[in-house]
């Protein structure tokens, strides 16, 4: 068996009356679905330095704080079927961060030239995530995922 691929995905929280979770969905491309930041680490990248990059690439958003790491998941990639390991960090996003933006994705990687739609949802999710990136919020409060798996 091959070694998993290293990833991370980002809870990034805005604390208002309702918590709210940042999301993204693909300009032009609705088959990819809404999704929170999340990707690969890099060859000697700490997990918390990639959590914070894959944000800031994916978003453009420099403002998030780290928390804490709050799930480890051992699944296969939902096309290939390669293994992967992806850690699950929860970050907080300041109160005054806009309700939504649109990012274009700059660098190298697999995303560059992409623009990304990015907004915040209120908690618990009406809907599932893509790929269910939405399975570790019960690791936020108990209370967030109990009640979004109750409304789908």
């Amino acid at each position: 068996m091959s070694r998993p691929r290293i990833r991370v995905a980002a809870y990034v929280v805005r604390h208002r009356a309702v918590p709210e979770l940042l999301v993204f969905d693909h300009v032009g491309m609705p088959e990819a679905g809404t999704q929170v930041p999340a990707g690969g680490v890099k060859a000697g990248e700490e997990l918390d330095e990639a959590v914070l990059r894959e944000v800031a690439e994916e978003s453009g958003l420099l403002t998030a704080r780290l928390v804490r790491r709050i799930a480890v998941e051992d699944k296969p990639h939902p096309h290939t079927g390669q293994p992967r390991r992806t850690s699950f960090f929860y970050l907080r996003a300041p109160e005054d961060t806009p309700e939504a933006w649109y990012h274009r994705v700059h660098g190298n990687g697999d995303d560059a030239g992409l623009t990304f739609g990015c907004r915040f949802l209120p908690l618990p999710l009406r809907h599932p995530l893509a790929d269910d990136q939405d399975v570790w919020l019960d690791r936020l409060d108990p209370r967030w995922l109990t009640a979004t798996r109750n409304q789908l």
